[in-house]
């Protein structure tokens, strides 16, 4: 098979501070060396998904003459290559899922954070029992893949005992996020935080100038343009009066249990999860008391469990006014 000198070779060109990651996956492609599956481990927001797509067109174009990359770029970058089955967390609602943006557009109050289900495990496992159409192989992306379930993480180790002709890249935080049964088949790729010069420079391409004004969310964000971003948005969504409320401790009881049914009531539980984050940082800045920051880790393990997220702000809220 001839190989032509992709048009592709910078489509790694706008990941900043991922050259370890970056080597090892045009190494992979250059060496005609695919494993079965990998695992992009780090921060979210530093830049895993993008490599994610740089790496896929990277290995659809590399074979291809000049003139014919740009039409497989142009499919992958819209999402509707024949090859690829990108997965990403869902809520279910109705009996139907729902993506993150899906679940955004139709105005949905989400009480449970997105899944990746066992439904779409064994769409995985279908998908890959196809031959590929226009390539070599088949690529899939599970994104969030720390946010299985333990049933779906089961099915997903039988597709990745028997890939057949595909290659699995599963997005996680961390090897220690999934169970060990997965990590001990995929090649890792780590993914590291930005430096402070690289976060700028990734805000000002991007056009988020204004968030290098914000230093309270730069310092949530540590080094993850991506949370940087996500993070600024809710900021911008939270209302003033709600936001300068929660930053200061309840004064009484009565106080307490209002602000509790405010917090419940006006946001859903990813924007209660960032709140907890913002007011850690906010309490630790102003009060330097661990022991609150440490009562808002429990709330944030309270509302990932499930627990009526009403009750938990009130027991929160109550135990701040003590300190």
């Amino acid at each position: 098979m001839i190989h032509h000198q992709p048009v592709v070779s910078e489509a790694f060109s706008t990941l900043l501070g991922q050259e370890q990651a970056i080597a090892l996956l045009q190494g992979a492609i250059a060496t005609n060396r695919m494993a079965p599956a990998y695992l992009f481990a780090g921060p979210p927001g530093v830049g895993r998904s993008m490599a994610a797509k740089s790496f896929i067109e990277l290995f659809f174009c590399q074979a291809l003459p000049p003139e014919k990359q740009p039409l497989v770029q142009k499919r992958l970058r819209q999402g509707n290559h024949p090859d690829v089955f990108w997965v990403e967390p869902t809520y279910l609602h109705n009996g139907i899922r729902l993506s993150r943006q899906e679940a955004a557009e139709k105005g949905l109050q989400r009480k449970a954070p997105p899944q990746i289900r066992l439904e779409q495990i064994r769409e995985i496992a279908q998908f890959l029992s196809r031959s590929a159409l226009e390539a070599s192989r088949k690529m899939v992306v599970i994104d969030q893949a720390e946010t299985m379930a333990e049933a779906a993480a089961n099915g997903l180790l039988k597709t990745l005992e028997e890939p057949g002709q595909g290659t699995l890249i599963l997005i996680a935080p961390s090897a220690e996020s999934l169970l060990p049964t997965l990590v001990s088949r995929c090649q890792r790729i780590p993914f590291y935080r930005l430096a402070q010069s690289q976060m700028e420079q990734v805000l000002r391409q991007t056009g988020h100038e204004a968030i290098l004004n914000e230093p309270s969310i730069l310092a949530i964000a540590q080094g993850s343009p991506g949370d940087a971003i996500a993070s600024f948005s809710q900021l911008q969504s939270i209302p003033e009066p709600l936001l300068e409320a929660v930053k200061k401790r309840p004064k009484s009881t009565r106080h307490a249990l209002e602000l509790a049914k405010t917090i419940a009531q006006s946001l859903d539980t990813e924007a209660q999860l960032w709140l907890v984050t913002y007011l850690q940082h906010c309490y630790w800045q102003s009060q330097h008391q661990p022991a609150m920051i440490q009562q808002l880790e429990q709330a944030r393990k309270y509302i990932l469990s499930y627990v009526q997220p009403r009750l938990v702000w009130e027991v929160t809220l109550l135990e701040l006014i003590k300190n």
